[in-house]
């Protein structure tokens, strides 16, 4: 492109500038004078779309069901917990309670209150601190119905807390920047570590803008991003259980379960058994983790 008056002027000399490419919340405009060749961005459209952790589908209530609380809350921890097929939840039920579920059944209890229990995150929510020093991202693949999408998590480091995902087939500047916008209603981090990926760069700039962005190589000795790497272990290690999804409402669905079982209930090793939660200030008991917060 030939530079235009309509175009900012460079920063650097002053001279006339050309658009290098135009992206949905920036441009990118380069200086129209080769001895100085400077680069910068211009920040426009900030109505950043919600993330899907915003878009969940299914109940906002756990009364009314034909089976106990208590055998569905039993069925969800063995899910998230420990792995378990909804096959062998059925089996499992059958044989210590004589309880007969199927399951079908167990496949829908799984997915279908992520409502539910996003609406008690939002209230537990409250009671965290997570303005911490560093905050780190990544994204992880996974495949819905045989086609490649990308989970962008956001991870605060002295928590371990999940402060954001988003589930997309978009592993651009879009993505990262609703990543950032989501998680920044969680708090104001010093740091924010991600990887090279040039997606992070203008998106920490614009919306973490009171953040220092630190990139880093991977197997970084240095600051590194391996606490976010942690987390992709335990979850693909109960992703690989399920074989991959079937629906992107489900996926959605049961990523934002994971997620808040991961945070609110599942005991840490690295934090001495508490939760995420509990380390950032969550105030609860065993009795109410075990029974998913349902009387909270």
């Amino acid at each position: 492109s030939r530079p235009k008056s309509k175009y900012p002027r460079c920063p650097k000399c002053n001279k006339a500038t050309y658009l290098h490419h135009k992206y949905k919340h920036y441009n990118r405009y380069k200086c129209g004078s080769r001895k100085c060749n400077h680069a910068f961005s211009q920040y426009h459209n900030l109505n950043i779309d919600l993330a899907s952790s915003e878009n969940l589908t299914g109940s906002l209530s756990m009364k009314g069901m034909r089976f106990p609380l208590h055998t569905i809350l039993t069925a969800l921890t063995l899910y998230f917990l420990n792995n378990t097929s909804t096959r062998a939840i059925s089996q499992f039920l059958k044989v210590t309670s004589n309880i007969s579920v199927s399951h079908v059944t167990i496949s829908s209890w799984v997915h279908k209150f992520a409502p539910y229990f996003k609406e008690k995150a939002k209230i537990f929510n409250a009671q965290l601190d997570l303005n911490s020093d560093d905050w780190h991202a990544d994204e992880t693949v996974v495949f819905i119905s045989g086609k490649k999408y990308y989970l962008w998590l956001a991870i605060d480091s002295e928590t371990r807390f999940v402060l954001a995902f988003h589930l997309t087939q978009a592993r651009d500047s879009d993505a990262a920047f609703i990543l950032m916008n989501q998680a920044k209603s969680m708090g104001k981090p010093k740091h924010f570590i991600t990887d090279r990926l040039p997606s992070y760069n203008e998106a920490v700039k614009t919306v973490l803008n009171e953040s220092t962005h630190i990139p880093v190589p991977p197997m970084s000795s240095d600051t590194n991003n391996n606490l976010i790497e942690s987390f992709n272990k335990t979850f693909k290690a109960w992703y690989k259980a399920k074989k991959g999804f079937n629906s992107f409402e489900k996926a959605n669905n049961l990523v934002y379960m994971f997620i808040f079982h991961y945070n609110f209930i599942r005991p840490h090793g690295s934090l001495n058994g508490s939760t995420p939660a509990e380390v950032a200030g969550f105030n609860t008991n065993d009795s109410n983790k075990n029974n998913w917060f349902i009387a909270a």
